[in-house]
């Protein structure tokens, strides 16, 4: 339990310092939040049109008939759409959403410590492998799965943010759950290498 609860959190933390550098300093998702000059204007337009929440435009009201999608969907063909989150009021809530990321992060790399020390046996590099594959699940089934619909901006941002932080958590991972069989390893082999000199 201490061993996957340590790895955890200094896996969480490896993982949440990436996500704070690529949204941050380094910026990688600046595609998907551009700055335009026009955002007084466009703000005001929502403001005054729309009900907190999500929207896809151009859309249908929600009971329309087959037919109606069908015909909506020929005339939107080749013409601008967006979507938009559309929030009343923007509240300064970023210390406790730091919180709530980090403590998602050490979750989900307890979950996959918990995976690992169910292995039988499991190499430096099978750790090291299976966090890269989890990376890659996450991107796919999360970002590319919202890209293939939705054509974000940033799905390249998003692809180096999950292959990237679960390398360098595999790493930590490999190292520290495998720390003691390495060192039981080294003294096995050190005795039988020992016994074969006395032979």
């Amino acid at each position: 339990m201490k061993k996957s609860l340590i790895g955890a959190i200094v896996g969480g933390i490896i993982i949440f310092i990436w996500q704070f550098l690529s949204w941050t300093l380094i910026n990688l998702h600046q595609p998907a939040q551009q700055y335009t000059e026009k955002q007084e204007a466009v703000m005001a337009v929502l403001n005054s049109n729309l009900e907190e929440g999500g929207y896809y435009m151009p859309a249908i009201p929600e009971n329309s008939s087959l037919a109606d999608h069908e015909k909506a969907m020929t005339e939107s063909m080749g013409k601008p759409w967006a979507t938009i989150q559309y929030h009343k009021a923007l509240e300064d809530n970023m210390t406790m959403n730091m919180v709530r990321g980090l403590l998602v992060n050490i979750i989900i790399v307890w979950l996959a410590c918990w995976i690992f020390l169910r292995l039988h046996k499991p190499t430096f590099s099978t750790i090291l492998t299976a966090s890269l594959f989890i990376g890659l699940i996450v991107f796919l089934n999360s970002a590319y799965t919202m890209h293939i619909w939705y054509q974000t901006f940033d799905l390249w941002a998003h692809f180096v943010d999950s292959i990237l932080s679960w390398s360098v958590c595999g790493l930590w991972l490999a190292w520290w759950l495998r720390r003691n069989k390495m060192n039981n390893e080294y003294s096995n082999r050190s005795l039988s290498n020992v016994e074969n000199l006395n032979v």
